[in-house]
């Protein structure tokens, strides 16, 4: 029995045949086109949205306070009044304020990049007992509420005598570095070729030279990208500067936007050219650190 193919079709039956083909793979191109901008209608919808709430905040800081109240909302403002910022700046001590938290932010930052990364290269590339139970263990405290530990750290701070100091938001960070970075910066020495810590050993270098010397500046990506995590998390901290700091000279941002809200009435004006201008140093931050954020994250085995 003799299968009639493309090629032994009469030249009539294979046009219509490659017509058909054709007419196909064109439909299936204008069907994964339109299926495109759907997505990117979505995502274009999604941003919108989201963006939506900081174009509010960014032009109600330019506007008197009587007009942050209007509906339907007013988006340009007018008159235009830049002089908010100066204004909510001097409003409140803010040089103290950013003082105060950046000498935490920075010192967690140190924290955090040393004793993760310490801990990370140690589940990755050294064979103990019990290592997968640990770091289990460990990924496991993630689960825990900071709120179920508020209270018995600040008994422990308040005896130990920290209380309106700086050291119940650096201190314990030394001695741990958190479960996430660990387990990311873990990921991250994981994809590192392991020839190179034996050519290290094989010439003499101990395990902390290999991981000082070796593994660490191959992990900048990851290490960037913990660095970013602990100064948004530094700098958008509310909780603990409320628990532990009581005099107004050691107030952090996060607390000297809330001291706004006064007994008789709120300046929002001054609240929302603040809001604009401490939210600045983040913005600038990841325009500046993205490349390594993203590459980090993508790295570390988090993609998607």
């Amino acid at each position: 029995m003799n299968s009639v193919g493309p090629i032994s079709q009469p030249p009539a039956a294979r046009l219509a045949h490659e017509t058909g083909l054709g007419r196909f793979a064109s439909h299936m191109r204008r069907g994964e086109f339109w299926w495109r901008v759907m997505i990117w209608a979505l995502l274009l919808a999604g941003s919108v949205v989201m963006i939506m709430p900081f174009l509010w905040l960014l032009t109600s800081s330019f506007k008197p306070e009587m007009d942050i109240f209007l509906f339907p909302p007013k988006w340009i403002p007018d008159p235009w009044r830049p002089q908010n910022y100066s204004d909510a700046l001097t409003y409140k001590p803010f040089d103290i304020y950013i003082k105060n938290t950046l000498i935490i932010v920075v010192l967690n930052m140190v924290a955090v990049i040393v004793t993760s990364s310490m801990s990370a290269y140690g589940f990755a590339r050294i064979k103990f007992w019990g290592r997968d139970f640990w770091f289990v263990l460990v990924l496991s405290t993630m689960m825990v509420p900071y709120f179920v530990l508020m209270v018995p750290q600040f008994v422990i701070f308040s005896r130990l005598g920290w209380i309106d100091t700086f050291k119940p938001l650096v201190i314990p960070i030394f001695f741990g570095g958190g479960a996430f970075n660990i387990f990311l910066l873990r990921q991250f020495f994981r994809t590192l070729p392991e020839e190179l810590a034996d050519a290290a050993r094989i010439d003499g270098c101990s395990e902390f030279r290999i991981y000082w010397n070796i593994m660490l500046p191959l992990a900048k990506p990851a290490l960037a990208a913990v660095a970013i995590f602990t100064f948004l998390n530094g700098w958008n901290d509310f909780i603990g500067p409320l628990l532990y700091l009581n005099s107004p000279e050691k107030f952090t941002v996060a607390i000297g936007l809330a001291t706004f809200r006064s007994v008789m009435r709120t300046r929002y004006d001054l609240l929302m050219a603040a809001s604009a201008a401490m939210i600045l140093p983040i913005v600038v931050l990841f325009f500046f650190a993205q490349r390594y954020f993203i590459q980090g994250v993508v790295l570390s085995g988090l993609k998607g």
